[in-house]
């Protein structure tokens, strides 16, 4: 084990609880990975190309890392973050990465300082922290070993024992990488998900043309309501040919409406015609669109999952330059028991339907939507997301949610990354946390060993498996 990482690291400090903590990790830790939500680029996969350099593998395109270097005044031009507009940038892979060694300090106590360490002592050997002093050495160790077979994504896939991975495409997508990885036989399963996000969000930038453009992609109507919704079962069913199980959901909060057919048609109108959308007809048109959905999701079996509550591209100057997921999303307090109603009237007792729900409202964990979950059959709890994927973030969430709902109520872990390195290193995290947890229970007889080694073993791999039909 290299020196850089610490054998013990996120178990327990209390001797008594770290030993039946290294216990059950000890079951874990070898399991295969299965990764069900995500944002990596499925044409590596397809192309298995050699990542160029050592900046463009872990600083380049990873939100977490350059979000917390802009924050010190650091321009994301000189981190190479493409601008919209084809714009000038840092090219030279060694010169960001000299940046991003000299200012590594700041990850200190975070999550992505954890995940950029498994990555760079587990893959490429480095002993020591990275900084100024040592950035050159870490550059060229990482970029020599990038240019050899054994680090190509298809090698890295297998390595890092991934038994599937699903990316998320909107439906404008052609899914071609997806054709490309299945046309190669490669044995490695990438599978997609469908985030129609670009054609239910009247506020989303190029709607008119997304609906369009959607229209010429299934050959229906999609600026009629009957043929909206037939475009949207078509495209479902495409994405299903390329191993969907799941759709997803990146809505600015958890409304859900159930109108009357007519009333639906109408508020279609509204949002498709001439006149500007106002704010209320388009989250009117996104509730109502998450009921659709969920009944979509009982006729084919898709697992819907919903990420609501982030005020999207806060910084307006950064998504002007930049574009979308460039680090400026913000979380927002959200409500569920109210907002959630409407879909759950209709849906809610449904067991054969499956409703993922994420926050990044930690304050309703337990006064929300442990109680929900623990109750409706059609709900679950998906993992601590994005700003509390987090070894703090991961306590707080069993620790509010575990009482109300189980484990059982809840999908294991996902890792909802862009970076690739960072997936063995976040699922290393989160089995190290769940077991720490369970340890607690152990040793303050809550809990017998042989229960936590078989809860232990869902968290890491079972629960997701079974709640993403994987």
């Amino acid at each position: 084990m290299s020196s850089l990482i610490h054998p013990d690291r996120l178990l327990p400090a209390d001797p008594s609880v770290r030993a039946v903590a290294r216990r059950l990790y000890a079951e874990v830790e070898a399991l295969p990975i299965v990764s069900p939500h995500g944002h990596t680029d499925p044409r590596w996969y397809a192309f298995n190309e050699n990542f160029p350099d050592p900046a463009r593998l872990f600083v380049v395109p990873d939100h977490y890392v350059f979000r917390m270097l802009y924050s010190q005044g650091i321009p994301l031009e000189k981190l190479g973050v493409p601008r919209a507009d084809g714009g000038a940038t840092e090219q030279d892979g060694r010169a960001i990465w000299r940046l991003f060694a000299a200012n590594y300090h700041l990850f200190r106590g975070t999550p992505t300082r954890a995940w950029l360490d498994h990555a760079f002592a587990t893959l490429f050997g480095l002993e020591e922290r990275l900084s100024e002093r040592n950035a050159d050495a870490a550059y060229d160790l990482i970029a020599e070993k990038l240019q050899q077979e054994a680090f190509k994504p298809r090698a890295l896939f297998e390595r890092f024992n991934i038994e599937v991975i699903a990316t998320t495409e909107s439906p404008l997508d052609d899914l071609s990488a997806h054709a490309e990885i299945r046309a190669s036989g490669w044995g490695g399963r990438v599978v997609t998900a469908y985030r129609p996000d670009p054609v239910v969000d009247p506020e989303f930038e190029g709607f008119a043309a997304n609906l369009a453009r959607f229209g010429e992609i299934t050959g229906e109507d999609t600026f009629s309501w009957s043929g909206y919704l037939a475009a949207h079962r078509k495209r479902r069913a495409f994405f299903k040919t390329f191993g969907a199980t799941s759709s997803d959901h990146g809505h600015p909060t958890a409304a859900t409406f159930d109108l009357p057919p007519h009333e639906a048609e109408a508020l279609f109108r509204r949002v498709t015609g001439n006149a500007p959308v106002s704010a209320q007809d388009a989250e009117l048109f996104r509730g109502q669109m998450l009921t659709e959905m969920a009944g979509m999701s009982l006729e084919d079996g898709l697992v819907m999952q919903i990420h609501p509550g982030a005020v999207r591209n806060h910084n307006g100057q950064i998504f002007a330059r930049f574009g979308r997921d460039k680090g400026a999303d913000i979380p927002s307090p959200t409500e569920y028991v109210r907002a959630l109603k409407p879909l759950l009237d209709r849906f809610g007792n449904e067991a054969g339907l499956t409703i993922i729900l994420f926050t990044l409202d930690e304050t309703s964990y337990a006064r929300e939507l442990a109680p929900l979950a623990g109750h409706y059959p059609a709900l679950r709890l998906g993992p601590a997301w994005w700003f509390h994927d987090s070894p703090e973030g991961m306590k707080r969430f069993r620790a509010m949610t575990t009482e109300t709902a189980g484990f059982y109520n809840t999908v294991g872990f996902n890792d909802d990354t862009r970076a690739f390195p960072s997936i063995p290193a976040r699922h290393d995290v989160a089995r190290r946390i769940d077991c720490g947890f369970l340890a607690e229970l152990v040793c303050e007889h809550r809990l017998d060993e042989d229960e936590a080694v078989e809860v232990a073993r869902d968290l890491a791999y079972g629960l997701a498996k079974k709640a993403y039909k994987l």
